[in-house]
């Protein structure tokens, strides 16, 4: 294998940590390292590349399984891109889900901290809110 390297280089290489390579390998993202006489695992600047696009995959938030469909796709290049189109629009509609659900926990943030009288804790909305036992997941009753 020209140009081979150690689980310690790929791991230099990619910024992806030892014990999460071998996972990646176990689950059959990357495929099975070679090995040196003395039993080490060996990988070249091809793993380097998929684990390098496997790290931004996780960092943009895709699954291991969208992951696997998309490295699939990638090894079938001749293939339309209907398919990592789909996984990517999924991927989004959680984000702007997940930005939807953050933009209104910031709300009751802002409306528990503006109901703050800034006294005793006694006198404190932000207490009184979070001890609230019949509160829900929705914003605060005004009040």
């Amino acid at each position: 294998m020209a140009g081979a390297g150690t689980i310690g280089w790929l791991s230099k290489r990619t910024g992806v940590k030892i014990p999460t390579i071998r996972y990646y390998e176990q689950v059959g993202l990357l495929p099975e390292a070679e090995r040196s006489e003395a039993g080490q695992r060996l990988y070249g600047h091809d793993e380097a590349d998929r684990l390098a696009f496997i790290r931004h995959a996780r960092e943009l938030g895709f699954d291991l399984k969208a992951i696997r469909a998309l490295l699939l796709l990638q090894d079938r290049p001749q293939q339309t891109c209907h398919e990592a189109d789909a996984i990517a629009r999924a991927r989004l509609t959680e984000v702007e889900d997940r930005i939807a659900k953050l933009m209104a926990l910031k709300t009751e943030l802002e409306r528990m901290v503006a109901a703050c009288a800034h006294g005793s804790v006694a006198d404190c909305k932000v207490i009184e809110t979070l001890a609230a036992k019949n509160h829900t997941h929705g914003p605060l009753a005004e009040g």
